[in-house]
């Protein structure tokens, strides 16, 4: 009897062990799943909650992962313990003053290691949209290196990894999405970083916005295409069918780097969004429409690139209104207030 007794709990102890051993599984890949999608926090408002009431939101609505665009102490600081994943910007302003070693050990030791115990830094953003004619383009890269050795002697280029964003004006060709390439004058100036990435295995950062493709040719592109909703196959490339444009967007980038020499390199779309107002085709209805279709899209990969979850952070958390009039002042999710702008699902 005693003998009985004990086999049946040890069985109801393996089963209840197995089943929580599941739940656990279950919940790190709903986790993993929602967490494919982040969202950008940038302050340009004067009228913005505090970071801790930030903090709180993604929270709240379940977005694992925030880039911010500069290391803002107040906002580090709310980041603390948050298990937020975080894409950390250096700002253009920056890069050359980063270009030097010790100024560039600094920077990390004050933004990135001070606060890596319990801040999950994810990668380091190295310049945002810079072009191959800006001021400061030949400090991209430098940049880059200098802040990936100062990472690497902090002894954390496991957990972080150092990138760049770019965006798909440096594209010379885009349509069709197989014939993607880098520009003739964007070559010399992109291609030694796809080097440095696959070296160092970091993604590129790209900011993909269908948004702007549509608008600056409405009379090629139909809006059903840019906004997911099109029924069916639009664009046909070889083997690989396009429903919607920031699949073909995505994978000109792809073809492109496939062309520099990099096929294996992975992309991370930094940033996408639709603006609610101020523009062409900016309504809450085709913004919210974008949002929704994008988090539920991600999860399924490109043509290209098919069942390959797509790491995307939907710009921007709030609408910020020291921006410029117009569209840049209205791709928030939420307003200042904190109310939701969609019904949207992050997790």
């Amino acid at each position: 009897m005693g003998s009985r007794l004990q086999s049946s709990t040890i069985n109801t102890f393996m089963a209840t062990t197995i089943l929580l051993l599941f739940g656990l599984m279950i919940s790190r890949l709903t986790l993993s799943d929602a967490q494919s999608i982040g969202v950008c926090y940038g302050k340009n408002g004067n009228n913005l909650p505090s970071d801790q009431e930030v903090v709180s939101l993604f929270q709240t609505n379940v977005i694992g992962r925030m880039r911010i665009y500069d290391p803002n102490r107040d906002t580090l600081e709310a980041l603390r313990g948050s298990n937020i994943e975080v894409i950390l910007g250096a700002p253009n302003d920056k890069l050359q003053s980063l270009t030097d070693a010790s100024a560039a050990t600094t920077w990390v030791q004050d933004n990135v290691v001070a606060y890596s115990s319990n801040v999950k830094f994810r990668y380091i953003a190295v310049g945002n949209e810079v072009h191959p004619g800006d001021a400061n383009a030949q400090s991209v890269l430098p940049a880059m290196q200098s802040i990936h050795n100062a990472i690497a002697s902090a002894n954390l280029q496991n957990q972080i990894k150092v990138s760049t964003a770019i965006d798909t004006t440096l594209l010379g060709s885009s349509y069709l999405p197989s014939d993607g390439s880098f520009s003739d004058s964007a070559s010399s100036y992109i291609n030694p970083i796809i080097n440095f990435l696959r070296t160092n295995g970091s993604p590129l950062l790209a900011n993909v916005y269908p948004y702007f493709s549509y608008t600056g040719n409405p009379q090629s592109i139909d809006l059903s295409y840019a906004l997911f909703t099109s029924p069916g196959v639009v664009v046909q490339d070889g083997q690989y069918g396009y429903q919607n444009l920031f699949d073909a967007l995505l994978d000109s980038l792809y073809a492109a780097l496939e062309k520099a020499g990099a096929p294996d390199l992975n992309i991370v779309v930094s940033e996408s969004g639709w603006p609610s107002e101020g523009g062409t085709a900016a309504t809450a209805d085709n913004a919210g429409t974008f949002y929704r279709n994008l988090i539920n899209h991600a999860k399924q990969g490109t043509p290209r690139r098919s069942g390959q979850a797509i790491e995307t952070y939907l710009f921007a958390m709030f609408d910020e209104n020291l921006k410029a009039a117009g569209i840049e002042q209205h791709f928030g999710l939420f307003l200042p207030n904190k109310q939701p702008k969609y019904q949207l699902t992050f997790g």
